[in-house]
């Protein structure tokens, strides 16, 4: 399944769109979705995400995100907490000539990653889900989505 993206009318800073569903290989190996691959080319950054998932960030993106880490206090737990998860299995990747990553096991084994995953465009990020594990947390958000608009966006969306 596929979502249509329309990252073509963005130019190199697309959000990341839509839902793909491709399948880790025996290897632990994802091909990526075409529409992302441009701006992954280059590298990218792997480490757990929230909701056991993984997030995929570009390398200027994962660079905003380090330096935000980098100002908070080291005195704080919360802090070093949270960066210990976030880095410790974080991984470098440049993917191959066919748009394939490695995912390494430690964050295969983290997000619950056997064959059938979700791909999925999370704007600046791209997520990566055990398939039944996205269709699982989609059904249960989906039903208060509407509910959450206001909250979002206070001056409302559109």
């Amino acid at each position: 399944m596929s979502s249509d993206s329309t990252s073509g009318l963005f130019g190199s800073s697309a959000p990341f769109l839509g839902t793909y569903t491709p399948r880790l290989d025996e290897k632990g190996r994802l091909i990526l979705p075409a529409k992302f691959r441009g701006q992954l080319s280059t590298g990218l950054v792997m480490t757990r995400g929230q909701e056991r998932c993984l997030f995929l960030l570009p390398m200027d993106e994962f660079r905003r995100y380090h330096g935000q880490l980098a100002q908070a206090p080291v005195t704080s737990k919360q802090a070093r907490d949270y960066l210990r998860v976030f880095l410790s299995g974080a991984s470098d990747e440049l993917p191959d000539k066919q748009g394939r990553i490695s995912i390494p096991p430690v964050l295969r084994k983290y997000a619950g990653l056997d064959r059938d995953v979700a791909v999925i465009g999370a704007g600046t990020r791209v997520e990566i889900w055990d398939l039944q594990a996205w269709e699982t947390y989609l059904e249960e958000q989906e039903s208060g989505y509407a509910d959450t608009t206001e909250e979002v966006f206070p001056n409302g969306p559109f």
